[in-house]
């Protein structure tokens, strides 16, 4: 497999006393590139007579590798090592996010009208007219990012407080591109049952929920039953969300090689939650064809090993009836898009696929297979790797489509509204002018959250969907 290069989300900060001979810090600088370390910045910390104390922030490609990284740091003659430490863990030290009040309490004055006694009014009022809740608190721009822990990215059941580092992260992005309030709530639960009675019982003081690292199958029910039983938006992320960009970046590789939605034929490998909601999600929006594909092989109606929604996925899909795994499924194919795991994509697998194939290797960190690996009739390449050009990210969704959702006070989430947002997102690309390393905008692109949001709104209205006080606020005088 090609070598996976250095990122800054293995970044490792060496403070180093450096011996003041010419050739010292060179020598330091070769041996990290020689151990295959991309040196980031040095920085002088301190002067002394005869030593320079620096700080140097390096890149490296994980763990191992950050220690195979610093024996070659303190093998240089001359170097000490003073200390090491992960720059990531420190980014985490103590959370990454916190609340602030919206003024400031310093007067009396201020303590009657924020709490005691003012807020009994406002209290009051809002039992006896509920909505106002909306309108009088937190409620209108809140979302509550609610996980068990049961599939943190690729990387399993690590429990609620191994979840807890994503949710913050999510809820940083949700704040500084939407401006929305999101709240982590990791919870302890086991099974459906558990953790759809604490989505009912917290809903009560949020805009939307977005479920979040939830495993399958259990995924698939809990959303449907809250989805069912509140008058919020519940989103799935892992699920819709991937669903969502992927397909926004489809459009964008379309216009790239020149075919249409309804004439490819596409290849997915992972059969969970991702890879079921694209497939559903890829079918409204008039894709062709499809062969779904998992650890056992290509799903397909005669499989007695099927769960419920793969059976939905074997009823809708590989009209010609192939079997086989992987391998089978990619000869003639126009599209692969995998949602499973790290290297399980061959290189000669792929060069069976179509002329000007497009390849969707989503797997993070490490991809199916790596762009360096693509074989010559591939046209588009795009990974979840913010290292690589076309990243196809969740990001690019969820915050402008619970900014639409919020806005609208829309009750559901409903297919119109996944369209919708991954048209908004490929129109931003359309704009500018697609091309082979371009068919996602950027996460940082402004342009991005506002589309989908406005798009959101307007599909929520066409559907019926939002409420008629959305935009509107209700007056108690």
């Amino acid at each position: 497999m090609v070598m996976i290069r250095p990122s800054a989300g293995n970044t490792l900060t060496l403070r180093v006393s450096l011996q003041r001979v010419p050739g010292t810090l060179g020598k330091l600088t070769s041996a990290l590139g020689a151990a295959g370390a991309l040196v980031d910045t040095i920085d002088i910390i301190e002067h002394q007579d005869d030593v320079i104390v620096r700080q140097i922030l390096i890149e490296t490609r994980g763990q191992a590798h950050g220690l195979e990284v610093v024996e070659a740091a303190k093998s240089v003659p001359g170097v000490e090592l003073l200390s090491v430490s992960d720059r990531v863990f420190d980014r985490h030290r103590g959370g990454k996010i916190e609340v602030t009040p919206k003024f400031p309490v310093l007067t009396r004055d201020d303590l009657s009208m924020a709490y005691t006694p003012g807020v009994g009014r406002v209290c009051t009022a809002i039992s006896e007219q509920t909505d106002l809740v909306w309108d009088y608190t937190i409620k209108s721009n809140s979302v509550a990012v609610l996980s068990d822990g049961t599939a943190v990215l690729g990387l399993g059941d690590l429990g609620p407080e191994g979840a807890m580092p994503v949710m913050e992260g999510k809820a940083m992005l949700f704040k500084q591109l939407a401006n929305v309030d999101a709240y982590p709530i990791c919870v302890r639960t086991s099974g459906v049952q558990e953790l759809v009675a604490v989505g009912k019982a917290i809903a009560p003081g949020f805009g939307g929920i977005n479920l979040e690292d939830v495993a399958a199958p259990v995924c698939f029910e809990v959303e449907r039953r809250l989805q069912e039983e509140l008058d919020i938006p519940v989103f799935h992320d892992d699920q819709h969300g991937t669903a969502i960009v992927s397909l926004a970046a489809l459009f964008g590789a379309c216009e790239v090689v020149g075919k249409r939605l309804e004439d490819l034929n596409v290849v997915f490998l992972g059969m969970g939650a991702a890879g079921v909601a694209c497939i559903k999600l890829w079918q409204h929006a008039g894709v062709g064809h499809f062969i779904g594909v998992d650890r056992n092989g290509i799903v397909h109606p005669d499989r007695t090993d099927l769960n419920e929604q793969k059976r939905s996925i074997a009823e809708t899909t590989n009209p010609q009836g192939r079997r086989g795994g992987l391998q089978e499924a990619l000869v003639g194919a126009d599209v692969f898009v995998g949602v499973s795991g790290p290297g399980l994509v061959k290189p000669d697998w792929v060069a069976t696929m179509a002329t000007d194939a497009i390849v969707f290797a989503m797997a993070n960190p490490i991809p199916e297979i790596m762009p360096e690996e693509m074989p010559d009739n591939v046209a588009v390449v795009a990974t979840g790797r913010s290292d690589y050009a076309n990243q196809i990210n969740n990001v690019l969704v969820f915050p402008g489509l619970f900014r639409g959702l919020l806005d609208s006070r829309a009750r559901s989430v409903d297919m119109s509204m996944k369209v919708a947002a991954a048209r908004a997102i490929a129109d931003i690309v359309a704009q500018d002018g697609a091309s082979s390393d371009f068919i996602v905008p950027s996460i940082f692109d402004s342009r991005v959250v506002p589309a989908v949001a406005k798009a959101v709104q307007k599909a929520a209205a066409t559907a019926g969907l939002g409420s008629a006080s959305g935009l509107a606020k209700t007056a108690l005088i």
